[in-house]
Protein backbone atom coordinates (compact mmCIF):
# COMPACT_ATOMS: atom_id res chain seq x y z
CA UNK A 1 0.00 0.00 0.00
CA UNK A 2 1.10 3.61 -0.78
CA UNK A 3 2.77 5.23 2.34
CA UNK A 4 0.43 8.56 2.69
CA UNK A 5 2.64 11.40 4.32
CA UNK A 6 -0.53 12.68 6.15
CA UNK A 7 -2.09 9.51 6.99
CA UNK A 8 1.87 8.40 8.72
CA UNK A 9 1.73 11.65 10.92
CA UNK A 10 -2.05 11.21 11.83
CA UNK A 11 -1.65 7.87 13.39
CA UNK A 12 1.57 8.92 15.26
CA UNK A 13 0.57 11.92 16.07
CA UNK A 14 -3.23 11.48 17.56
CA UNK A 15 -1.58 7.81 19.10
CA UNK A 16 0.59 9.45 21.06
CA UNK A 17 -1.35 11.81 22.19
CA UNK A 18 -4.05 9.58 23.43
CA UNK A 19 -1.71 7.52 25.18
CA UNK A 20 0.03 10.50 27.11
CA UNK A 21 -3.70 11.91 28.17
CA UNK A 22 -5.02 8.27 28.81
CA UNK A 23 -0.85 8.03 31.17
CA UNK A 24 -2.08 11.25 33.02
CA UNK A 25 -5.51 11.02 33.61
CA UNK A 26 -5.16 7.75 34.86
CA UNK A 27 -2.05 8.82 36.46
CA UNK A 28 -3.72 11.39 38.31
CA UNK A 29 -6.52 9.30 39.54
CA UNK A 30 -4.45 6.97 40.82
CA UNK A 31 -3.05 10.23 42.67
CA UNK A 32 0.65 8.78 41.35
CA UNK A 33 1.50 12.31 39.32
CA UNK A 34 2.28 15.55 40.75
CA UNK A 35 -0.85 18.16 40.97
CA UNK A 36 0.93 21.25 40.12
CA UNK A 37 -1.16 23.16 38.01
CA UNK A 38 1.60 24.64 35.90
CA UNK A 39 2.79 20.97 35.24
CA UNK A 40 -0.75 19.95 34.40
CA UNK A 41 -1.39 22.53 32.31
CA UNK A 42 1.71 21.90 29.77
CA UNK A 43 1.41 17.94 29.61
CA UNK A 44 -2.74 18.05 29.07
CA UNK A 45 -1.80 20.95 26.22
CA UNK A 46 0.82 19.01 24.54
CA UNK A 47 -1.86 16.14 24.59
CA UNK A 48 -4.49 18.11 23.14
CA UNK A 49 -2.18 19.81 20.92
CA UNK A 50 -1.17 15.67 19.83
CA UNK A 51 -4.50 15.08 19.01
CA UNK A 52 -5.69 18.39 17.17
CA UNK A 53 -2.68 18.58 15.11
CA UNK A 54 -3.40 14.57 14.09
CA UNK A 55 -6.69 14.45 13.47
CA UNK A 56 -6.27 17.78 11.42
CA UNK A 57 -3.60 15.99 9.37
CA UNK A 58 -5.81 13.22 8.38
CA UNK A 59 -8.32 15.41 6.62
CA UNK A 60 -5.00 16.44 3.95
CA UNK A 61 -5.93 12.84 2.41
CA UNK A 62 -9.44 13.58 1.65
CA UNK A 63 -10.12 14.60 -2.21
CA UNK A 64 -12.43 17.09 -0.36
CA UNK A 65 -11.12 17.92 3.17
CA UNK A 66 -14.03 20.26 3.11
CA UNK A 67 -16.47 17.44 3.67
CA UNK A 68 -14.74 15.50 6.34
CA UNK A 69 -17.18 16.37 8.97
CA UNK A 70 -19.67 14.04 7.36
CA UNK A 71 -17.60 10.95 7.49
CA UNK A 72 -18.90 11.43 11.30
CA UNK A 73 -22.60 10.15 9.89
CA UNK A 74 -21.64 6.91 8.91
CA UNK A 75 -21.19 5.93 12.63
CA UNK A 76 -22.98 2.43 12.43
CA UNK A 77 -21.02 0.69 9.65
CA UNK A 78 -17.48 3.04 9.35
CA UNK A 79 -14.72 2.82 12.01
CA UNK A 80 -13.35 5.33 10.07
CA UNK A 81 -16.84 7.13 11.26
CA UNK A 82 -16.84 5.75 14.71
CA UNK A 83 -12.96 6.91 14.93
CA UNK A 84 -14.10 10.26 14.18
CA UNK A 85 -17.35 10.69 16.32
CA UNK A 86 -15.06 9.46 19.44
CA UNK A 87 -11.94 11.82 18.71
CA UNK A 88 -14.59 14.40 19.10
CA UNK A 89 -16.42 13.55 22.12
CA UNK A 90 -13.14 12.53 23.71
CA UNK A 91 -12.64 16.01 24.40
CA UNK A 92 -15.37 16.76 26.41
CA UNK A 93 -14.73 14.54 29.50
CA UNK A 94 -10.93 14.79 29.12
CA UNK A 95 -11.72 18.98 29.03
CA UNK A 96 -13.62 18.68 32.05
CA UNK A 97 -11.41 16.78 34.06
CA UNK A 98 -8.43 18.94 33.05
CA UNK A 99 -9.68 21.70 33.68
CA UNK A 100 -10.76 21.00 37.13
CA UNK A 101 -7.75 19.17 38.03
CA UNK A 102 -5.97 22.81 37.03
CA UNK A 103 -8.08 24.91 38.59
CA UNK A 104 -10.20 23.75 41.34
CA UNK A 105 -8.06 20.82 42.57
CA UNK A 106 -8.70 21.64 46.51
CA UNK A 107 -12.00 19.96 46.43
CA UNK A 108 -12.74 16.64 45.56
CA UNK A 109 -16.10 15.15 43.84
CA UNK A 110 -16.52 11.41 42.94
CA UNK A 111 -18.24 12.64 39.97
CA UNK A 112 -15.00 14.21 38.57
CA UNK A 113 -13.46 10.81 38.87
CA UNK A 114 -15.98 9.59 37.16
CA UNK A 115 -15.58 11.64 34.10
CA UNK A 116 -11.57 11.08 34.19
CA UNK A 117 -12.97 7.19 33.93
CA UNK A 118 -15.09 8.05 31.25
CA UNK A 119 -12.08 9.97 28.96
CA UNK A 120 -9.65 6.86 29.78
CA UNK A 121 -11.99 4.89 27.80
CA UNK A 122 -13.28 7.14 25.16
CA UNK A 123 -9.10 7.48 24.71
CA UNK A 124 -9.02 3.87 24.65
CA UNK A 125 -12.09 3.66 22.43
CA UNK A 126 -10.45 5.93 19.58
CA UNK A 127 -7.40 4.35 19.22
CA UNK A 128 -9.06 1.01 19.06
CA UNK A 129 -10.97 2.60 16.32
CA UNK A 130 -8.37 3.86 14.21
CA UNK A 131 -6.56 0.40 14.24
CA UNK A 132 -10.03 -1.30 13.37
CA UNK A 133 -9.71 1.14 10.33
CA UNK A 134 -7.19 -1.07 8.82
CA UNK A 135 -7.86 -4.50 10.75
CA UNK A 136 -11.27 -4.73 9.45
CA UNK A 137 -10.09 -4.78 5.51
CA UNK A 138 -9.84 -8.25 4.84
CA UNK A 139 -8.57 -7.67 1.77
CA UNK A 140 -4.96 -6.70 3.33
CA UNK A 141 -3.29 -10.08 4.81
CA UNK A 142 -1.20 -7.84 6.66
CA UNK A 143 -3.52 -6.05 8.81
CA UNK A 144 -6.76 -8.28 9.03
CA UNK A 145 -5.28 -9.90 12.11
CA UNK A 146 -5.28 -9.23 15.85
CA UNK A 147 -2.08 -7.91 16.13
CA UNK A 148 -3.02 -4.75 14.16
CA UNK A 149 -5.59 -3.52 17.02
CA UNK A 150 -2.99 -4.74 19.81
CA UNK A 151 -0.21 -2.92 18.61
CA UNK A 152 -1.70 0.13 17.76
CA UNK A 153 -3.17 0.76 21.66
CA UNK A 154 0.84 -0.76 22.91
CA UNK A 155 2.69 1.74 21.34
CA UNK A 156 -0.09 4.53 22.07
CA UNK A 157 0.15 3.84 25.35
CA UNK A 158 4.31 3.45 25.02
CA UNK A 159 4.66 7.02 23.40
CA UNK A 160 2.05 8.37 25.75
CA UNK A 161 4.76 7.10 28.62
CA UNK A 162 7.57 8.45 27.10
CA UNK A 163 6.57 12.23 26.91
CA UNK A 164 4.91 12.07 30.05
CA UNK A 165 8.27 10.60 31.57
CA UNK A 166 10.14 13.54 30.30
CA UNK A 167 7.67 16.27 30.91
CA UNK A 168 7.78 15.42 34.39
CA UNK A 169 12.23 15.34 34.51
CA UNK A 170 11.38 19.00 32.35
CA UNK A 171 9.13 20.13 35.36
CA UNK A 172 12.47 18.81 37.90
CA UNK A 173 10.00 16.07 39.17
CA UNK A 174 11.34 12.40 40.06
CA UNK A 175 10.39 10.59 37.23
CA UNK A 176 11.74 6.62 38.12
CA UNK A 177 8.08 4.56 38.49
CA UNK A 178 6.93 6.16 35.00
CA UNK A 179 10.75 5.66 33.36
CA UNK A 180 10.59 2.52 34.28
CA UNK A 181 6.99 1.83 33.12
CA UNK A 182 7.95 3.51 29.80
CA UNK A 183 10.61 1.19 29.57
CA UNK A 184 8.76 -1.70 30.41
CA UNK A 185 6.40 -1.33 27.78
CA UNK A 186 9.24 0.00 24.65
CA UNK A 187 10.25 -3.77 25.44
CA UNK A 188 6.89 -5.35 25.19
CA UNK A 189 6.24 -3.07 22.41
CA UNK A 190 9.95 -4.14 20.32
CA UNK A 191 8.97 -8.03 21.27
CA UNK A 192 5.20 -6.88 20.10
CA UNK A 193 6.78 -6.03 16.56
CA UNK A 194 9.25 -8.90 16.06
CA UNK A 195 6.18 -11.37 16.00
CA UNK A 196 4.26 -9.12 13.69
CA UNK A 197 6.73 -9.41 11.20
CA UNK A 198 7.45 -12.89 12.13
CA UNK A 199 3.68 -13.50 11.02
CA UNK A 200 3.91 -11.24 7.90
CA UNK A 201 7.21 -13.04 6.91
CA UNK A 202 5.63 -16.77 7.40
CA UNK A 203 2.38 -16.36 6.91
CA UNK A 204 0.33 -15.20 3.10
CA UNK A 205 -3.10 -14.56 2.48
CA UNK A 206 -5.35 -17.47 1.60
CA UNK A 207 -5.61 -15.26 -1.79
CA UNK A 208 -4.24 -16.32 -4.99
CA UNK A 209 -4.91 -16.01 -8.82
CA UNK A 210 -6.43 -19.29 -8.79
CA UNK A 211 -8.92 -18.24 -5.90
CA UNK A 212 -9.18 -14.63 -7.65
CA UNK A 213 -10.47 -15.69 -10.65
CA UNK A 214 -11.93 -19.08 -9.77
CA UNK A 215 -10.22 -21.00 -12.19
CA UNK A 216 -8.18 -22.79 -9.58
CA UNK A 217 -9.67 -26.27 -10.47
CA UNK A 218 -7.55 -26.13 -14.18
CA UNK A 219 -4.20 -26.01 -12.31
CA UNK A 220 -2.02 -22.85 -11.94
CA UNK A 221 -2.87 -19.77 -13.27
CA UNK A 222 -0.73 -17.31 -15.25
CA UNK A 223 -1.56 -13.65 -16.42
CA UNK A 224 -1.94 -13.69 -20.65
CA UNK A 225 -1.60 -10.23 -20.75
CA UNK A 226 -1.30 -7.21 -18.53
CA UNK A 227 -5.14 -5.46 -18.12
CA UNK A 228 -3.91 -1.77 -19.55
CA UNK A 229 -0.79 -0.16 -20.79
CA UNK A 230 -0.58 2.31 -17.94
CA UNK A 231 -0.56 2.21 -14.60
CA UNK A 232 -3.63 3.97 -12.99
CA UNK A 233 -4.86 4.84 -9.33
CA UNK A 234 -4.91 0.91 -8.11
CA UNK A 235 -0.92 0.63 -9.15
CA UNK A 236 0.03 3.80 -7.45
CA UNK A 237 -2.35 3.58 -3.82
CA UNK A 238 -2.65 -0.50 -3.94
CA UNK A 239 0.52 -1.86 -5.97
CA UNK A 240 3.44 0.27 -4.05
CA UNK A 241 6.24 -2.62 -3.12
CA UNK A 242 9.48 -2.27 -1.18
CA UNK A 243 12.08 -3.92 -1.65
CA UNK A 244 13.03 -6.51 0.23
CA UNK A 245 16.43 -5.36 1.54
CA UNK A 246 15.19 -1.49 2.05
CA UNK A 247 12.54 -3.13 4.10
CA UNK A 248 15.25 -5.46 6.11
CA UNK A 249 17.41 -2.06 6.98
CA UNK A 250 14.34 0.23 7.87
CA UNK A 251 13.23 -2.94 10.30
CA UNK A 252 16.75 -2.23 12.28
CA UNK A 253 16.13 1.73 12.34
CA UNK A 254 13.11 0.80 14.27
CA UNK A 255 14.31 -1.53 16.53
CA UNK A 256 17.16 0.48 17.22
CA UNK A 257 15.85 4.15 17.33
CA UNK A 258 11.92 3.40 18.35
CA UNK A 259 12.72 0.98 21.27
CA UNK A 260 16.20 -0.16 21.84
CA UNK A 261 17.68 3.96 22.07
CA UNK A 262 14.66 5.15 24.62
CA UNK A 263 14.78 2.20 26.78
CA UNK A 264 18.86 2.86 27.24
CA UNK A 265 18.20 6.68 27.63
CA UNK A 266 15.02 5.76 30.22
CA UNK A 267 17.33 3.75 31.91
CA UNK A 268 20.30 6.23 32.13
CA UNK A 269 17.37 8.93 33.80
CA UNK A 270 17.24 6.57 37.02
CA UNK A 271 21.23 7.39 37.51
CA UNK A 272 21.86 11.01 36.36
CA UNK A 273 21.13 14.06 38.23
CA UNK A 274 18.56 16.40 37.15
CA UNK A 275 19.64 18.69 34.07
CA UNK A 276 21.16 14.71 32.74
CA UNK A 277 17.85 13.21 32.79
CA UNK A 278 15.75 15.43 31.41
CA UNK A 279 18.15 15.95 28.40
CA UNK A 280 18.12 12.11 28.29
CA UNK A 281 14.51 12.07 28.62
CA UNK A 282 14.25 14.98 25.85
CA UNK A 283 16.51 12.94 23.38
CA UNK A 284 14.81 9.35 24.12
CA UNK A 285 11.35 11.41 22.87
CA UNK A 286 13.17 12.60 19.36
CA UNK A 287 14.79 9.02 18.79
CA UNK A 288 11.49 7.39 19.63
CA UNK A 289 9.23 9.57 17.42
CA UNK A 290 12.05 8.91 14.62
CA UNK A 291 11.24 4.56 14.73
CA UNK A 292 7.70 5.40 15.26
CA UNK A 293 7.42 6.97 11.63
CA UNK A 294 9.55 4.65 10.03
CA UNK A 295 7.73 1.50 11.66
CA UNK A 296 4.44 3.18 10.50
CA UNK A 297 5.23 4.17 7.11
CA UNK A 298 6.18 0.68 7.17
CA UNK A 299 3.61 -1.04 8.42
CA UNK A 300 1.61 0.58 5.03
CA UNK A 301 4.32 0.06 2.68
CA UNK A 302 4.67 -3.96 3.68
CA UNK A 303 1.04 -4.34 3.42
CA UNK A 304 -0.05 -5.64 -0.19
CA UNK A 305 -4.02 -5.61 -1.57
CA UNK A 306 -5.97 -8.39 -3.26
CA UNK A 307 -6.68 -6.45 -6.39
CA UNK A 308 -2.48 -6.63 -7.45
CA UNK A 309 -3.70 -10.61 -7.93
CA UNK A 310 -5.75 -8.63 -10.85
CA UNK A 311 -2.60 -7.24 -12.23
CA UNK A 312 -0.04 -9.70 -12.35
CA UNK A 313 1.46 -10.49 -9.01
CA UNK A 314 1.66 -14.10 -7.72
CA UNK A 315 0.22 -13.67 -4.12
CA UNK A 316 -1.43 -11.24 -1.72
Amino acid sequence: MHPAKSVIFFTTSSGAGYGLLFALILGNILSALPTYPYFLLSAYAVSFVLIGCGLLSSTFHLGHPERAWRALSQWRSSWLSREGVLAVLTFVPAGIYASYLIFFSEEYFLSIEIIGVIAVVCCVSTVYCTAMIYASLKTVHAWSNWRVPAGYLLLSLTTGCVILSALMFFWGYQASFISVFAVALLLISAAWKHSYWQFLDRSKSASSPESATGLGEFGKVRQFEVPHTEANYLNKEMGFVVARKHSVRLRQIVFVCAFFVPAILLMLTLMLGAIGAGFAAGISIVSLAMGILVERWLFFAEAKHTVNLYYGAHEA
